[in-house]
């Protein structure tokens, strides 16, 4: 799928990107940086019960009409911007390896690389990921090495799940231990969608019943879970308790970009209703443990 010019400027204008440029470097960098900035990582829609198919066509409505969602709607929507815009990009299956367990390919994440190279004998490969909420805020070489991008450290090294696969490995401080990506290109985002099917309608999802927000930026980020926002600038993170629905909307909107607009005023407050109903659940857990 490509997308009409005035698909394209309106994914830009989301953005806040002006111009459409010719497929170079220094603007695949500026497109990444402002996708991770401007458009959380998110699960609100699973958590809400209405979740979106991560069908091509959909997931560029997403993003289009203001809108977000997790790896499969992001990534894909972004490889379809790029490859609209001259880009050759590459889906390959992944998986995102959880604090105390153990690496995976299990197609629970959708991967992406671009080739640059503008010589067919040469090949000039990069990672990118708009999908993972924390991680990166800009393309990484796809070279085994360690790279900074505050206030992380990632390393790109061999897989060990599959052969000639890759990993990129988080830093110590992130929420998961790292990504490994199987090395044949995908064809379809079809691949992906038993995987969406869990994540979105089993009772055994993670997502089901945790609403969590992520949102990157050149020397932090921001995480919003249930009524908890974090704030993690450099080595710094700030917790603020949201303990009214006016101050937690105006967190989303302000700071992840998310004005609920296909939520109805009575299923915003409902929504409300139940996060601040399992945040005081949780106080009282955490209380009585102590």
């Amino acid at each position: 799928m490509m997308l009409t010019q005035s698909e394209i400027k309106t994914y830009l204008h989301r953005l806040g990107v002006s111009d459409i440029e010719s497929p170079t470097k220094d603007y695949l960098f500026a497109l990444h940086q402002a996708h991770v900035d401007r458009i959380s990582w998110q699960t609100l829609d699973i958590y809400a019960g209405k979740p979106v198919s991560i069908d091509t066509q959909e997931a560029i409505q997403l993003m289009l009409g203001g809108r977000s969602g997790y790896c499969f709607h992001l990534n894909g929507a972004f490889s379809t911007l790029l490859q609209s815009l001259g880009y050759k990009i590459s889906m390959h299956r992944a998986g995102v390896q959880p604090l105390g367990q153990e690496p995976r390919i299990n197609s629970f994440h959708l991967g992406l690389t671009v080739d640059l190279a503008t010589d067919p004998q040469e090949e000039d490969r990069w990672i990118i990921d708009v999908g993972l909420g924390d991680m990166p805020y800009e393309p990484i070489p796809w070279l085994y090495g360690r790279y900074d991008q505050a206030p992380f450290t990632y390393t790109v090294m061999e897989s060990g799940v599959v052969p000639h696969g890759w990993r990129l490995e988080h830093d110590k401080l992130g929420p998961y231990v790292g990504v490994d990506y199987a090395p044949e290109v995908v064809s379809t985002i079809d691949v992906f969608k038993p995987q969406h099917a869990h994540y979105s309608l089993s009772p055994d999802s993670p997502w089901m019943n945790i609403f969590l927000l992520r949102q990157r930026h050149a020397t932090g980020g921001n995480e919003l879970r249930g009524c908890v926002w974090h704030q993690r600038e450099l080595d710094q993170i700030r917790k603020t308790e949201l303990t009214t629905q006016s101050q937690w909307l105006e967190v989303l909107g302000d700071v992840f970009g998310e004005h609920l607009v296909a939520y109805s005023s009575h299923e915003r407050d409902a929504l409300w209703q139940r996060i601040h109903a399992e945040h005081e659940v949780w106080k009282r857990q955490r209380e009585e443990r102590v």
